[in-house]
Formats: C-alpha cells, sequence, structure tokens
C-alpha cells in the first residue's frame, strides 16, 4: 500500500461504523536505526497516553522522534522494544481506525475536491452513499469549499488543499486520527486559518486525535493536553492539560491561562533546544535565538 493511499484512508482492514473515538496507550517504545557504530536512538521508552474524544498535540525539538513516533503509531514502522495499545487491543500493522494526514498534499490530481472528499468512504462502502454524500456536503460548507467542489488539486491554493484534505480524513471517522506538521509551508495567515478551520471540525466531532507541531502557539491553540518531548533520543518529559475554554477562537491567545502555559512550556523546550543545538540543529538553533530575543524584549 501507497502512503497516498494509507495517508487517505488507511484501508487495510474494515472498521466499524459509528463515533469512532479510542483510548491509546504507548508504554515505553523505543526505537534506533542503522547497527554498530551508525546506530542512532531516536525513541527511548517513550510513554503517553491519549484520551479518547481529546486532541492531544505533541510538540519537541526538531529531529526529536515526532515523526517516528508517528509512524510507529500508524503501523508503518515498527519499534524495537515498548507496547501500544487502541481500546486494549494491541496495534500490530496499518489498520483503517488509524488516519494520517502528513506535511505534503496527498490528493489525488485526477478527481474534484467532491471526488476526493468522498472516496474513503466509496471505498470502504460502510456507509450508505447517502450518509456519506449528506456529510461531505456538511464538511465542504464548513472548510469554506462549497464553491470549489468540481475544482482540481491544481486550481486550489495550498491552503484549500489542507483544508480539502481535513475534510476527506474526517468523513472517514478513523478512531485515532494522527496528524504531523499539517499545516507546515503555509504562510502565517493561512496557518492560521487552517488553525480555525481545524478546531471548528473537531469540536464538533471530538474525534481522538494526535497533532504533531513545532510551533508553540499552535500546539496551545489546538491542544487539550500539550506533550513535550526531550531532545533526541525522545520520550515525555512534561505533560501539560490546557484548561482553555471550548469552543475556541483566537482571543485564547491573550488569556492569562494561555500566556503562563507558554511560558511553562516554553523554558522546558528552550532547554531541550540547547542540546539539539549543541548536536548542530538548525531548527533549534533558530528556536533558541528566537526564545533569546523575546527574553530581551520582556526584560525591556
Amino acid at each position: 500500500m501507497s502512503d497516498t493511499t494509507a495517508n487517505l484512508v488507511s484501508t487495510s482492514g474494515l472498521a466499524v461504523a459509528g463515533p469512532q473515538r479510542a483510548d491509546v496507550v504507548i508504554d515505553g517504545i523505543s526505537k534506533s536505526y542503522m547497527i554498530g557504530p551508525m546506530r542512532e536512538q531516536v525513541l527511548e521508552d517513550c510513554s503517553l497516553k491519549l484520551e479518547a474524544g481529546k486532541l492531544t498535540v505533541l510538540i519537541g525539538p526538531s529531529g526529536c522522534g515526532k515523526s517516528t513516533l508517528i509512524n510507529i503509531l500508524a503501523g508503518y514502522e515498527t519499534a524495537d522494544a515498548g507496547s501500544m495499545t487502541i481500546d486494549g487491543e494491541p496495534i500490530k500493522g496499518p489498520s483503517s481506525d488509524r488516519l494520517v494526514v502528513f506535511q505534503e498534499t496527498a490528493l489525488f490530481p485526477w478527481m474534484t475536491t467532491w471526488q476526493n472528499i468522498i472516496y474513503g468512504p466509496e471505498v470502504q462502502r460502510r456507509r450508505s452513499r447517502g450518509d456519506f454524500e449528506a456529510e461531505a456536503v456538511h464538511l465542504l460548507d464548513r472548510v469554506g469549499l462549497g464553491e470549489f467542489r468540481n475544482k482540481y488539486p491544481s486550481q486550489l491554493s495550498g491552503g484549500m488543499q489542507r483544508r480539502a484534505e481535513l475534510a476527506r480524513a474526517m468523513i472517514n471517522e478513523p478512531r485515532l486520527m494522527l496528524l504531523d506538521e499539517p499545516f507546515r509551508g503555509l504562510d502565517a495567515m493561512t496557518r492560521e486559518l487552517m488553525q480555525e478551520y481545524f478546531v471548528r471540525l473537531y469540536e464538533e466531532k471530538e474525534q481522538t486525535v494526535l497533532f504533531v507541531t513545532s510551533e508553540i502557539d499552535e500546539a496551545i491553540f489546538l491542544a487539550d493536553t500539550l506533550l513535550l518531548m526531550s531532545n533526541k533520543p525522545g520520550h515525555i518529559i512534561q505533560t501539560i492539560p490546557v484548561d482553555l475554554p471550548r469552543p475556541r477562537d483566537p482571543h485564547v491567545l491573550t488569556s492569562s491561562t494561555y500566556l503562563r502555559i507558554k511560558e511553562q512550556a516554553l523554558e522546558i523546550l528552550h532547554e531541550e533546544a540547547l542540546k539539539a543545538f549543541a548536536g548542530g540543529s538548525k531548527a533549534a538553533a533558530d528556536f533558541v535565538e528566537a526564545y533569546d530575543q523575546r527574553e530581551n524584549e520582556t526584560l525591556q
């Protein structure tokens, strides 16, 4: 199965119809690549829990193993040690109960927006056409693409393509949705709009979601729970409840609660970024520079 097809519907097996929410437990996951002197430990004793119906956001330094963890959860890679369960059942490989939205667009270029969105339910054949087409109409409206249903991906902007992919992911109703920095590469204004579209869709369906990002503002705005990951080899070093009210809008970014959570997270992430910077990470160097600049502005 290609990555594109897995990104779309993850169709190795059939999922049951109805509300799709799951508790996920990851216990002591470790993963390394290569052997001998070239061996690189990416994850080590990584443990976390994803609560059913909650949006959990994972953030950490560049190269700390976030994408590797997503791939292991999706079943595309196997861990060297540790265990993973979804509602108590072991995760052994790819399945339709888990769906991944990657950084790169994976819309089929020969299909219209409408055809892309309904493709998953058509293939799975576990819902009536009237049911999933009605939901597709609703989702297109929710992401502002009702007038673009007959357009092809090449006729859509980058932000529109991302919105179409969100609608396509949501309509498949996975028990666990995994998003690996899906808004990376978008300009700042489009990225903020995508965050609002996504949080609106999540609050409507309340699926179990693990969202990976490198942006602290995005992480706090979206999350019910914030997981902070260490420098490589990656493991969870802090879990922060995000007690901001829902439904959310950008005004929460100016609240005292938001600022408190951001300060707490930044202090931890800054320390981990310094470790990554010492290892030669350019992305970590950028984070350290931005953090130090923010500290100087605060003092002034």
